[in-house]
């Protein structure tokens, strides 16, 4: 098993409060401060820079074929596009979600996944649902649930044939995946990748030998790469907790690394310590050539 080391590319008092959502676009990583109600890119150099101010909590990025940028307006339950400084709603959730979106992707025909955090962790003592869904968005503007009973499903990702989504199921562990239709139907649930115990995965990304990389904020490893049934190949240990993981950089060798303290919102108020890490990987990311 390999052990990684990665470098902060920006560290706290840079302006950051809680990067979630990383995305490599163009050659920059962009990503969502959810707490900063913005939308962010920075440089391989650590040029910060505010993309999208926003007014609400945004949360789940992806790009389509036109240069939209979407999000969503996670408490409220909505979508949203952002195209030549334009906000636009195109999705109400409140009739599929349960209390806050989560994750979103973006697949090759402009569908929009995202899934359902199902509890309020406003609340510390509020217990999650174990009956929250993923959402496809088509883009013309319908909505329709296609998959539910999932365990504060999270992170996904989508492999380059557009066959297959796999998410990451906080609560149950694992990731799962789902044949992923030419019409946008999930069917075929299963198991990808039942995780050590004390995994609660949260954002993932894919790399080009189908083993996927995990953000783990409860604990040790913080970050793992996970083949397809569970063999851990590599591990990141970080003095933080790891929220969300992205490969990127020109050859897709990158490994991105959302990190924070606290995921509570009362104690990043009080003094953010979101940072935003990188390493050197030996598989490219599974999209670097597209």
């Amino acid at each position: 098993m390999i052990s990684l080391k990665p470098e902060v590319l920006v560290g706290p008092g840079r302006g950051l409060r809680f990067g979630e959502s990383p995305r490599w676009r163009g050659d920059r990583l962009w990503f969502i401060d959810i707490h900063d109600c913005a939308i962010k890119s920075v440089s391989l150099s650590g040029d910060l820079r505010t993309e999208i101010a926003l007014p609400f909590k945004p949360n789940g990025l992806g790009f389509r074929s036109d240069g939209a940028v979407v999000f969503s307006d996670a408490l409220k339950l909505r979508m949203y596009s952002w195209r030549g400084g334009r906000l636009d709603p195109i999705a109400d959730l409140s009739d599929q979600a349960v209390f806050c979106l989560s994750d979103a992707i973006v697949d090759g025909r402009d569908r929009t996944f995202v899934s359902d955090i199902g509890y309020n962790f406003w609340i510390p003592e509020a217990e999650p649902s174990d009956s929250c869904v993923i959402a496809r968005i088509d883009p013309g503007g319908g909505v329709a649930k296609v998959a539910e009973g999932l365990r504060f499903p999270n992170g996904l990702v989508i492999t380059p044939d557009g066959k297959t989504l796999i998410i990451a199921e906080t609560d149950g562990g694992c990731l799962t995946a789902f044949d992923l239709t030419a019409e946008g139907g999930l069917s075929n649930r299963r198991v990808y990748a039942e995780l050590p115990e004390g995994v609660r995965p949260d954002g993932i990304c894919l790399d080009a030998e189908g083993a996927i990389w995990v953000a783990n904020p409860a604990g040790g490893p913080a970050v793992l790469r996970v083949r397809e049934g569970g063999a851990v190949t590599d591990r990141i240990e970080l003095d933080s907790n790891a929220y969300a993981v992205m490969l990127g950089g020109a050859d897709g060798r990158r490994l991105f690394i959302c990190a924070s303290a606290s995921h509570d919102p009362a104690e990043i108020a009080a003094n953010p310590s979101a940072t935003l890490l990188v390493c050197d990987v030996t598989v490219p990311s599974a999209h670097a050539s597209r």
